[in-house]
């Protein structure tokens, strides 16, 4: 398959800009239907959902108390929900506890990469940013890939409007659907926030070329270790 060809004679600019619509997601699916599938995906999802649902029970006596200091706090909605695009281009709602005031999606949407880390920090709540610094905002994420909107290990779920802004400037990003999207990714454990889309891209395309259950633990086990590192920071006060 010829990726740039295939995408010019599939993409067309109305449709992406409207990413909620059925075209948006039937002209992805086809894009993708084509991908190899392979047997170890299924070992893979049998992991991701066994792996979830041990987590969420562990977290439990951590996401209650979150869960009530929330409600006392910041009141409902208790969870950030954001439109992300996941495998074949179907668009999910990605969830995490609300660290934002109310309807902060709306003011921080033409915004990505440094002006959007700033902005953010302008729209924390009392308590999110501690829920961001030790990562426990990113607990509900384990219900999308119960649910399979997400895997345990993927390319990093982006916003519909910049998916289609990337995907005209790197003609190979939609190749990222051939998988779904990933709690926790191989560009994300190998590189830092501030890489470049483009750099970011070639290890995600990596990660779907081998995507073997070996690089799925190695890539979990490296992140579990960050995200103690990051979680005892969270709870000292380091930065």
């Amino acid at each position: 398959m010829q990726p740039g060809a295939e995408w010019g004679r599939l993409y067309d600019h109305e449709v992406a800009i409207t990413p909620s619509s059925d075209s948006f997601n039937l002209r992805f699916s086809e894009l993708t239907e084509g991908s190899e599938t392979r047997p170890r995906d299924t070992a893979l999802r049998a992991f991701d959902i066994a792996l979830s649902a041990f987590f969420l029970l562990v977290t439990l006596p951590v996401t209650l108390p979150i869960t009530l200091v929330l409600l006392a706090t910041s009141g409902r909605p208790l969870f950030y929900r954001g439109e992300r695009v996941g495998r074949g281009g179907h668009v999910f709602e990605m969830l995490k506890f609300r660290t934002l005031r109310r309807n902060a999606e709306e003011r921080l949407g033409p915004y990505l990469g440094e002006e959007l880390v700033h902005r953010t920090g302008e729209e924390t709540t009392a308590i999110g940013g501690w829920l961001r610094a030790t990562q426990l905002d990113e607990i509900p994420q384990l219900w999308n890939v119960v649910r399979g909107d997400m895997s345990l290990v993927g390319p990093r779920p982006i916003r519909p409007r910049f998916f289609a802004e990337l995907v005209e400037e790197l003609p190979a990003y939609w190749q990222r659907l051939v998988v779904r999207p990933g709690l926790t990714g191989f560009a994300q454990v190998r590189r830092g926030y501030e890489t470049s889309m483009a750099e970011k891209l070639a290890h995600d395309l990596e990660w779907i070329a081998d995507r073997s259950l070996r690089l799925y633990l190695r890539t979990l086990a490296t992140t579990a270790w960050r995200v103690l590192r990051q979680f005892a920071r969270g709870v000292s006060g380091r930065s």
